[in-house]
């Protein structure tokens, strides 16, 4: 590789690890804030049953977050997450009421949505499409075929054992929570630690570049997108297992919570930037804030307009401080 060819991918890399720290720790400030804020509001904010409750309503958009943040490194946006939660969800349902083991339709649910994200991959990767384009589309494909499959009408009957799975607690601690701590430690990982997370920080930041360098773009292009739909299919089977119930409209607006943890947390919605550390704090901000209001009476359009303003303002931050690192 010529030094010409090198230089190009060292700055995403560069980027990542000079702004990993600032910008995580401003983060960090920024929920101590809000958890102050609500602390002296309401005295039961900083219960440890109501802060064990933060994290878990938060575990869900987290693990989608999680696939999110990999796709917009990787210069792209996946609006379909929530309709591939829903079809791997009505999957998942369907086989346990016909029989299927528990230990092969979870799995079978998890490949079902990483296919879901392959079909995404391929059209933005293979037919030149827009990825806002692609994953507007499969959002109205998938959702309607999860609708049409079942009417309409929630699966009912899941199996107890596959609920105990998400309902337990592993010293205290909600499984589901365990669960994405886990998946985001086996994320950043990939994003820090092998040639696949270099190669999504490449794409993202220089496509053009990165080809001329000797990255399989378009495969590190369906990557992204498949792990972003098999983590959106776990997302919609821990809800799975809380309901006891899965719902063809399960994971309506997913994809706006998970942006806007992404970018709370510092990824670029440009390409080429992100954090993990900072997508989980994201994520728990956006939970804070909505338990906290919701503790005040706050009705719930009021929520989702202070999401709005959030991604907003992130998005501003970010175009502000772009190319200073």
């Amino acid at each position: 590789m010529s030094t010409t060819d090198g230089a190009t991918l060292v700055p995403p890399r560069r980027s990542l690890s000079l702004s990993f720290g600032l910008r995580d720790a401003g983060t960090l400030l920024g929920l101590l804030a809000i958890v102050a804020v609500f602390a002296v509001l309401t005295p039961n904010f900083l219960t440890e049953r109501n802060l064990l409750n933060i994290l878990q309503q938060s575990s869900i958009n987290a693990c989608v977050a999680l696939g999110m943040t990999l796709v917009i490194i990787a210069g792209g946006i996946d609006l379909s997450v929530g309709p591939t939660a829903a079809i791997s969800a009505i999957a998942a349902a369907a086989m346990m009421i016909a029989g299927v083991p528990i230990e092969l339709a979870i799995p079978a649910a998890v490949l079902l949505g990483a296919a879901a994200g392959a079909v995404n991959g391929m059209l933005v990767a293979y037919g030149g499409l827009q990825p806002f384009i692609v994953t507007l589309g499969t959002l109205s494909l998938y959702r309607a075929s999860a609708l049409i499959y079942t009417g309409g009408n929630p699966i009912l009957g899941i199996p107890p054992q596959f609920r105990a799975l998400f309902n337990s607690t592993v010293f205290g601690v909600p499984s589901a929570v365990v669960i994405v701590a886990v998946l985001a430690l086996l994320v950043w990982v990939v994003l820090n630690k092998t040639p696949l997370g270099e190669y999504f920080l490449a794409v993202g930041g220089n496509e053009e570049a990165a080809h001329i360098a000797g990255v399989p773009v378009a495969m590190t292009k369906i990557a992204s997108y498949m792990i972003s739909g098999g983590l959106a299919a776990i997302a919609g089977l821990i809800l799975v297992g809380r309901l006891g119930a899965a719902d063809p409209t399960l994971g309506n607006l997913w994809e706006l919570d998970a942006i806007a943890a992404a970018a709370i947390g510092g990824a670029s919605l440009m390409g080429g930037k992100g954090s993990i550390v900072g997508t989980l704090l994201g994520a728990i901000i956006l939970g804070a804030l909505r338990n906290g209001l919701t503790l005040l009476n706050v009705q719930a359009f009021y929520q989702l307009l202070a999401t709005g303003i959030i991604i907003l303002v992130a998005m501003l931050i970010d175009r502000a401080t772009r190319g200073r690192g």
